[in-house]
């Protein structure tokens, strides 16, 4: 039997300040089949070497028009079959927030969905996260319709339910948990996306960002805004799903699943 496919989603915080908190050490060591990076920061050509081709690795890297900004990509030990990196729509592909990869019949869309917050720190950034929100969720469903097993991964910058995160009295006014926000990822949910890591575990204090207030992270204050969604055709191959805390370089951690091979190419 083949042995699972470990897949990986970490907003990194920029993926250069990163690998000088050990980023290429824990890459080699985690036994990843693909890792999905977000919130790069950096053009493919600022990374440095080690990062930007590392031996064993094939990487792809989205930048942002805007420089330091955004930005995604991906570390993958197979080469993937085909790659795109455009919704067709420049006021969202301007910012370098998605990339997708197919694998024979997987697709991985790896996203950093936009904050609703603007630099005043309002709201006013929601109708902008709410359109990229929906102009994915319509491309991956062409790919849905068209039988592809398909992945979404990355930093959703939203909270779903009470329970993911700590203070969700506290935040109900705040971008990540507003009810629009929600009811967007209830729109998911409800065409039958699965959140992988709720299928596996129901209970609370489970978070992937950490304000870098002192001592939140410590406390375990934080939220869980980075998720791996899975279609229906996928979730059958997805063995067990988990968040990676211990795991340092960013105040995001790690966010997986576990998958049988057979989602690259076995029937259903």
């Amino acid at each position: 039997m083949a042995r699972p496919l470990r897949i990986v989603s970490w907003n990194v915080n920029g993926l250069r300040a990163c690998a000088r908190k050990g980023f290429g050490d824990w890459l080699a060591r985690d036994r990843a089949w693909l890792v999905g990076v977000q919130e790069v920061r950096a053009l493919p050509e600022q990374l440095p070497d080690e990062i930007a081709r590392p031996r064993g690795w094939h990487t792809h890297f989205v930048a942002a028009e805007k420089k330091g900004y955004s930005g995604v990509g991906f570390f993958a030990r197979q080469a993937p079959d085909e790659v795109q990196t455009s919704l067709g729509i420049p006021s969202l592909d301007r910012e370098g927030r998605l990339v997708i990869a197919r694998f024979g019949r997987l697709v991985v869309a790896n996203g950093y969905f936009p904050k609703g917050s603007g630099t005043a720190r309002d709201n006013s950034r929601v109708p902008y996260k709410l359109r990229f929100y929906r102009a994915v969720f319509d491309r991956l469903a062409t790919l849905r319709r068209g039988g592809r097993r398909v992945l979404v991964m990355g930093d959703l910058n939203t909270a779903h339910r009470e329970i993911d995160l700590a203070r969700p009295k506290g935040n109900r006014e705040n971008s990540g948990f507003l009810d629009v926000e929600r009811r967007e990822l209830d729109r998911w949910l409800a065409a039958g996306w699965v959140d992988t890591f709720r299928r596996f575990e129901p209970g609370p204090g489970h978070y992937s960002w950490w304000s870098q207030m002192p001592g939140m992270r410590e406390r375990n204050v934080g939220w869980r805004i980075d998720y791996i969604l899975a279609s229906a055709a996928a979730m059958r191959f997805v063995r067990s799903a988990f968040i990676t805390p211990d795991v340092r370089g960013s105040d995001h951690c790690p966010v997986g699943v576990s998958v049988d091979a057979g989602i690259l190419g076995a029937s259903s």
